[in-house]
């Protein structure tokens, strides 16, 4: 973690805010960026001073968000074809749409929020979601909470652990994927739970009726 601030700082240093933005923003909607790399970077180096913690957090979120809205606006509009034509250039293949596309029509929201702390994911998760047809409010408002989660988490935990921290920081950035995955399965208890508490209510009704 050291020796890649060392390299990203003299970026940041000169570019500051806007290279967390533009990296970010980019990475959403299917560019190869070090997004959550910057986002990391910037953390450690506002615990130094070089940065307003608060300021990264508000750039980071607003990247973040419309990152995902472009790569959304791109799937909506663009459509499959579009996408099926370009996807081989951020590893979006065929096999690969299709299986998001049922997850999608299954687990939408679980996605949008667990999707950005998976790397394929997280630059995928705007342009499935508009060509899986998910309505843009609904996507707005899950994405908005993914975002949140992701930079508050990210941001947070390395502005606090430091200079005296990365090494522990390093096993969470490591073991995000597990992380990523306790949460959807938190989210998709509570989703399955108030499905079956409606069927539950839907079926008493019919039985109050007969």
């Amino acid at each position: 973690m050291g020796h890649l601030l060392r390299t990203i700082e003299p970026y940041l240093n000169q570019y500051g805010y806007v290279a967390v933005f533009a990296a970010i923003f980019l990475e959403d909607f299917g560019v190869p960026m070090p997004g959550e790399t910057l986002l990391i970077a910037g953390a450690l180096l506002a615990s130094r001073g070089t940065f307003n913690i608060y300021i990264l957090v508000l750039t980071a979120l607003c990247a973040a968000t419309l990152g995902d809205n472009v790569g959304y606006a791109i799937g909506r509009f663009g459509g499959r074809a579009l996408v099926l034509r370009y996807g081989k250039y951020v590893l979006l293949t065929p096999a690969r749409l299709k299986r998001a596309e049922m997850f999608f029509e299954t687990r939408g929201a679980v996605v949008v929020i667990a999707a950005r702390f998976f790397e394929v994911l997280r630059q995928l998760n705007g342009i499935v979601a508009g060509i899986s047809g998910m309505r843009w409010w609904r996507f707005l408002i899950y994405n908005a909470v993914g975002a949140a989660l992701w930079v508050g988490f990210w941001s947070v935990l390395f502005f606090q652990l430091g200079k005296q921290g990365e090494r522990i920081g390093l096993l969470f950035h490591r073991y995000e994927p597990f992380a990523a995955a306790l949460l959807a399965l938190v989210v998709a208890g509570i989703i399955t739970a108030r499905v079956i508490l409606r069927k539950r209510n839907e079926k008493r009704r019919k039985i109050g009726r007969s």
